[in-house]
């Protein structure tokens, strides 16, 4: 099995588009390891959302697909389409890595270098799996918490298939989306566009007196073609686009609270993927080289003119960032059981940002990465799969740095018992932002070097066991994490002077620096299974102790307890009735555990029913309860929505 495996490799990153399970009881992911593999022998703790998933929860973001899967805390400022961050057992945003068919798409102009959660809607989705723990030997930077990857679909059982839908409700919601794909001769292809609009909810909480409400669009776009040119030789081809703008709020005068104002901001990116890969040695020996070009770009609008006390619609900021990438992996099958995964990256990132409203001159920065990278993994007595890994990175700015990795799987007997542990680190370079914007450490010769890449060690070990005939899986796994070199936020002082506040003469508007020392620990429990032959559930609980170790505080935003869960009936074919519940514990808005956030409980009421062979028609009911909880201090919460649609399919 492990080496049919290996064989049907479609080598893009090891993150193929096409990916199924091996068999009904054996799921098979490929963000582990950069290879096919079945998830009970990768020693890491996978979460998979399928694209029945997607559907039978009317999925519309990415964030809303993150909220019911272990250790994922989805923070969004407002309503649908408002900046939204995800933190993977406890990580920071810009600590977890999002990829879509192994394209990155974190932005390196962002403060943190975080993904723009908030513009990424399910469109054309296969997959969404997410790895959690430490991965920077096969992922570089930015994996300490863990990688987000979107698979999208390509290829088909028939030379063209077709779907559609068209969706609206509450707050002036509407969506539109449709895709093809499939197989035609020595072409596999698969695309889709997608359009969402929101008039959305007030992203100032309208409980303190904000009223206008901030709209919300995105368009979007992909399209993959891979072109079987021998039987030995293919030729990958992809794109991705997306659109996006949203009303924001900020602070006017005089009293500079957070409340009501007429900005808005504009988002675009586009990426690109060229590949070809090869198959060597009676297909042994899998090569895969790529080509990636990103570019995204962010601008802000609304500056206060003082002279008529109003707001005008004038450009007030922009930041593009832009990345070019080549990388080789080749993937070399030893024997049936001994595997070695190795390859190398060079990649580009560069950053131009500019405020114009107080007319700072541009800030410019860029950065070249250089890794290399080799796993090994066995299989032992056929119960017991090892796997060890190294990395190493070359960073122009911050020098370079070595990633371990480590992970075993142990298959104990005749009882499905499957028991596994792993030891991983990470490590997130500087942001281009903190390097170079105004706001750079400012305690050395030279600002940009001044900042130290922060760095993770992290392990975790678990058990899973089927039970009344494999109807069941239960599931439980300890990890921890300790980061080092923390990048934090220094604030100077307002009034002067500061001359025992070394950097603030330079900096009076504070500066970033390495200062943190961070430690996350928890317990994941799950539970799946099939209550009846119709009827699935699941339900999974975090328990986590994420601390500030500096100043022995809670790191703000992360609940001591989150969970989720859902059932779902489905007597028929696209026939469905279910319930999801999210649920986020209370916790602190702020560092050193100032402003608590009430705890939050979100059960959504999801149908779907065929008209036809080719028809359906689905509607939800979301936030039935009308918890308004905020989820950051001071911005607004959706309530309670309804949303109606039409699917079609040919």
């Amino acid at each position: 099995m492990r080496k049919q495996l290996f064989l049907s490799l479609p080598f893009v990153l090891g993150l193929a588009p096409a990916v199924h399970a091996a068999s009904d009881s054996e799921l098979v992911v490929v963000t582990a390891t950069r290879t096919l593999q079945p998830v009970q022998v990768t020693g890491e703790s996978v979460s998979v959302i399928t694209a029945r998933d997607l559907d039978l929860q009317q999925t519309v973001s990415l964030g809303d697909a993150l909220q019911l899967t272990p250790a994922a805390i989805v923070v969004r400022n407002g309503g649908v389409g408002q900046n939204s961050t995800i933190s993977l057992r406890g990580a920071d945003a810009g600590q977890t890595l999002v990829l879509v068919d192994g394209v990155r798409i974190n932005d390196p102009s962002t403060t943190d270098a975080q993904a723009l959660l908030g513009d990424m809607m399910v469109n054309n989705l296969d997959r969404v799996e997410i790895l959690r723990g430490p991965q920077s030997t096969l992922y570089g930077s930015s994996a300490i918490g863990g990688v987000v990857n979107m698979l999208t679909k390509l290829g088909g059982d028939a030379p063209f298939s077709a779907r559609a839908s068209a969706e609206g409700g509450s707050y002036d919601t509407y969506r539109l989306n449709g895709g093809v794909n499939g197989t035609y001769e020595n072409v596999d292809y698969g695309g889709a566009v997608n359009y969402v609009a929101s008039g959305g909810i007030s992203a100032a909480d309208s409980k303190l007196g904000n009223w206008e409400t901030d709209a919300f669009y995105n368009v979007g776009s992909n399209a993959n073609v891979r072109v079987h040119v021998l039987d030995t030789v293919s030729v990958d081809l992809r794109g991705y686009y997306t659109s996006a703008r949203s009303s924001i709020d900020g602070y006017p005068p005089p009293n500079y609270a957070f409340s009501d104002t007429p900005e808005f901001a504009k988002n675009v990116f586009m990426g690109g993927y060229a590949g070809l890969n090869a198959v060597l040695l009676d297909g042994r020996l899998h090569n895969r080289l790529g080509f990636i070009g990103s570019h995204i770009q962010r601008r802000f609008f609304g500056i206060y003119d003082y002279g008529i006390s109003a707001y005008v619609p004038d450009q007030n900021y922009y930041a593009r960032s832009g990345s070019t990438r080549v990388e080789y992996q080749g993937i070399f099958d030893l024997d049936d059981n001994n595997q070695i995964t190795f390859g190398a990256e060079s990649e580009r990132n560069t950053f131009n940002a500019q405020s114009l409203q107080y007319d700072v001159s541009p800030t410019l920065g860029k950065r070249r990465t250089t890794s290399g990278f080799g796993q090994w993994q066995t299989n032992l007595f056929d119960q017991l799969t090892l796997t060890a890994g190294v990395r190493y990175d070359g960073d122009s700015q911050f020098g370079g740095h070595t990633s371990l990795k480590f992970a075993g799987a142990w298959h104990v007997g005749d009882w499905g018992t499957v028991v596994h542990a792993n030891y991983g680190d990470g490590f997130k370079a500087p942001s281009l932002y903190q390097l170079y914007s105004q706001y750079s450490n400012p305690l050395a010769s030279d600002p940009a070097t001044a900042l130290k890449a922060e760095t993770s060690h992290g392990w975790e070990a678990g058990v899973e066991q089927p039970f009344l005939d494999n109807r069941f899986t239960a599931s439980a796994t300890y990890f921890t994490r300790n980061t080092r070199q923390k990048i934090d936020f220094f604030t100077c002082p307002y009034i002067p002077p500061t001359p025992n506040l070394p950097g603030c003469d330079a900096r009076p508007n504070g500066y970033y620096y390495n200062v943190g020392r961070a430690k996350a620990a928890g317990v994941e429990f799950a539970l799946s299974g099939q209550l009846l032959e119709d009827v699935a559930a699941s339900v999974n609980v975090t328990h986590m102790t994420a601390q500030d170790l500096t100043a022995r505080t809670d790191l703000p935003r992360r609940p001591k307890i989150t969970a989720g869960g859902s059932i779902f009936w489905t007597p028929m074919d696209r026939a469905s009735l279910g319930v999801t519940v999210a649920h986020v514990g209370e916790r602190f808005d702020l560092a050193n555990e100032n402003g608590v956030l009430a705890g939050t409980t979100q059960v959504n009421v999801l149908g779907s029913y065929p008209l036809n062979a080719n028809f359906s028609v689905f509607g939800r009911v979301e936030n039935l309860f009308a918890d308004k909880a905020e989820t950051t201090g001071g911005y607004g919460a959706m309530g309670r929505a309804a949303y109606v649609g039409l699917r079609a399919a040919l």
